[in-house]
């Protein structure tokens, strides 16, 4: 059974930074592109940004360009998105998910299969 657990949430100033991490078991993650949502309250989740298997191939929403940056570890099994400038607009849930293919194919919910419980990120002074 595939689980995807992210954490390193929690309240940060805006203007500061944030590493999250999607930890996986039950599966060999060098398998797998894995995608970033988030979700605010009353919002939509968003696609955040995608990485492929190799880690050289990344994907971002305008919104985060230049801020976010995601890596990933097979060795350890671990994905990473690491945050940076955050801004009040970054308050929300956030989500790792995978799906089986070597590239991403765009950050749209439905192409993922596999999801984690997600992490609160809360952007405030």
């Amino acid at each position: 059974q595939l689980q995807l657990v992210e954490s390193g949430g929690g309240l940060v100033q805006p203007g500061g930074s944030l590493r999250l991490s999607c930890a996986a078991s039950g599966l060999t993650l060098e398998y797998y592109v894995i995608g970033w949502f988030r979700q605010a309250p009353g919002k939509e989740r968003e696609g955040v940004s995608c990485i492929n298997t190799n880690g050289d191939s990344t994907i971002y929403a305008d919104s985060v360009w230049g801020r976010f940056t995601a890596s990933r570890d097979n060795a350890k099994n671990t994905v990473y998105l690491q945050m940076n400038s955050l801004t009040p607009e970054a308050t929300a849930v956030y989500y790792c998910a995978a799906v089986r293919r070597y590239s991403c194919s765009g950050t749209e919910s439905y192409k993922y299969d596999y999801w984690g419980q997600g992490t609160q990120v809360t952007v405030s002074s």
